[in-house]
């Protein structure tokens, strides 16, 4: 237990520096910074254990509330349950995160994310644009088989936390469920042939995405690949699972996502 309140310690310090320093040059840092030390401080409070971080059906069920970092499905039409899409409640009232941000509801959004649902003639701002690198936190197991399901803050090795993402801008026409689903296909070991892109990352930082990692650090990952920027579709969802062989943006979330169980 000591040695998780001195690995916790550290990730806080780095925290808090990185929001002093960048939350005021971007908001987004500040609303990534404050949701990945809610991260931080959920897990001293819970032994080390990491808050659970469901997807699809598991997480449009108000029962999981405990077990989700948020809960919702978004899409275009409103989202589940209780129009997700647009319901802030599903963080400030019903996220074990909720607490640690005084049930700010705004941590959860990117600013440069415009996208709305039409209701009655009128434009509801869309209320989640950030989503949790699948690998992490509680949940029966990973997207890919093999590789290592992060279900507490000492199992956080390789990637290292300064390396290892926790929270990432996710692209309007991607995100529905709270997790950032990744194929880890063709990383260990080596085949860029089989590369995938299941959950697309947002472009709206100069075509790139901010990322928080699990040191409390957030950084700018500007993309190389177009296959990593589709073109907008406004108002319409972007088929996943899409193959992207040899795509050197995938090959870099691939470092920082996860690693093969030995």
């Amino acid at each position: 237990m000591l040695a998780v309140a001195s690995v916790l310690s550290l990730m806080q310090i780095a925290s808090f520096a990185n929001v002093k320093s960048k939350g005021r040059e971007v908001p987004c840092y500040r609303n990534l910074g404050r949701l990945t030390q809610a991260w931080q401080m959920y897990a001293q409070d819970h032994q080390g254990r990491l808050v659970g971080n469901l997807d699809g059906g598991s997480a449009q069920s108000l029962s999981n509330s405990n077990l989700s970092w948020v809960l919702g499905w978004l899409d275009f039409q409103g989202g589940f349950p209780f129009g997700a899409a647009t319901n802030a409640a599903l963080f400030t009232q019903y996220s074990p995160l909720a607490s640690y941000v005084n049930h700010d509801g705004t941590v959860t959004k990117c600013p440069a994310d415009t996208s709305a649902i039409s209701r009655n003639g009128k434009l509801y701002p869309r209320v989640r644009s950030i989503s949790m690198n699948a690998y992490m936190g509680q949940r029966l197991g990973p997207y890919t088989a093999g590789f290592r399901q992060f279900k507490t803050i000492e199992e956080i090795t390789k990637p290292t936390p300064a390396r290892a993402f926790v929270f990432i801008d996710e692209r309007e026409e991607s995100i529905n469920d709270p997790w950032f689903a990744f194929d880890m296909s063709g990383s260990e070991p080596l085949n860029p042939n089989v590369y995938t892109i299941v959950d697309y990352p947002a472009m709206w930082h100069e075509r790139g995405a901010n990322l928080s990692f699990a040191d409390g650090h957030t950084e700018t990952w500007r993309w190389r690949d177009p296959r990593t920027m589709p073109p907008p579709r406004p108002g319409q969802l972007f088929p996943l699972g899409v193959s992207s062989p040899n795509n050197p943006d995938v090959a870099r979330l691939q470092a920082s996502t996860s690693s093969k169980l030995q």
